[in-house]
């Protein structure tokens, strides 16, 4: 029998007692991640610094113009305070991040030469992520008609969402967003037209009376060469899609229309974005629409808060 000391048991990486305290370590004593590394939400919001060149643009963002002139007076004021607001991101991958808000803020702060951008980390699916970016935009002033005719479109082409969804989602009337979907059915030069600033939302809706794509564009050209109003141009394509009520026999002219019965059908045509007849006999008559298409007359049913039969 050997009577030298037995030699201590050593811990195996196997051993469940160093695989424990190991574990109970790293809960204590967590490792932080390197600036710029994609790094879990704070439970309390708090922003990270996050460098600039691991953040990607935003592939929902519908802005798609952004004035040169207010961009630069942003970047100024950034390099001289920094920025006020973070922005919000979404982790991709290990160091890289995607923009969910803040677009203005990223571009400017890189003109301004800045290499991190203080940003609040969100976990959010896509539909999340295009609803959020939606959302930020839609509250904005200077987001054009046709931007958000395109953002309601993609909640709808890309995530299926109703207009009534839709409308809860963004705090919007569901008629409203049915009228800047239709936007979308303009042909593509004059959804410029409308992008730039040269028609208004009004105008845009008023030409939609018109029946085809041709009669829409040569109207438009006519409204912005003579800088007409909406109501001007009410005016105008109402003479187009009647054009017998310009020539009045001299035998037997027509008789004047109510003032309150011109307004009503006026108001009734600014509302659908469809061809409007009221014909009024002392208080009693009828309201014609016309439409051109199916489309027009989906539009009709839920201007009018209808569901159509299944």
């Amino acid at each position: 029998m050997s009577l030298l000391p037995s030699k201590p048991a050593t811990a195996t990486p196997q051993d469940p007692k160093r695989r424990a305290l190991g574990r109970g370590l790293e809960v204590l004593l967590p490792q932080r991640p390197a600036p710029g590394e994609a790094a879990p939400p704070t439970a309390d919001g708090k922003p990270l610094e996050i460098l600039l060149d691991r953040i990607d643009r935003n592939p929902f963002q519908t802005r798609t113009t952004f004035d040169p002139e207010k961009l630069t007076e942003l970047a100024q004021s950034i390099a001289a305070s920094g920025v006020v607001q973070p922005i919000v991101v979404r982790v991709l991958s290990a160091g890289r991040y995607q923009l969910i808000t803040g677009e203005r803020r990223l571009l400017a702060s890189k003109q301004a030469g800045k290499a991190t951008i203080p940003a609040i980390v969100r976990t959010v699916s896509d539909e999340q992520a295009m609803e959020m970016t939606i959302v930020e935009n839609l509250q904005r002033a200077d987001l054009n008609p046709i931007e958000q005719a395109r953002a309601y479109h993609r909640l709808s082409h890309d995530f299926h969402m109703t207009q009534e969804q839709m409308a809860i989602r963004t705090g919007k009337e569901r008629a409203s967003v049915a009228n800047f979907l239709r936007l979308l059915k303009l042909p593509e030069s004059i959804q410029h037209k409308v992008e730039s600033g040269e028609l208004t939302f009004g105008h845009a809706r008023t030409l939609l009376a018109l029946p085809t794509p041709e009669a829409i564009v040569a109207a438009a050209q006519k409204v912005v060469a003579l800088s007409m109003s909406v109501r001007q141009t009410e005016s105008y394509v109402q003479g187009l899609l009647n054009p017998e009520s310009k020539a009045a026999k001299p035998e037997k002219a027509a008789p004047p229309q109510d003032p309150n019965v011109g307004e009503a059908q006026g108001r009734l045509q600014r509302a659908l974005g469809l061809r409007v007849r009221i014909e009024d006999k002392k208080g009693k008559g009828r309201v014609i629409i016309e439409y051109s298409g199916l489309e027009d007359f989906d539009a009709l049913l839920t201007a009018l808060n209808a569901q159509p039969n299944d």
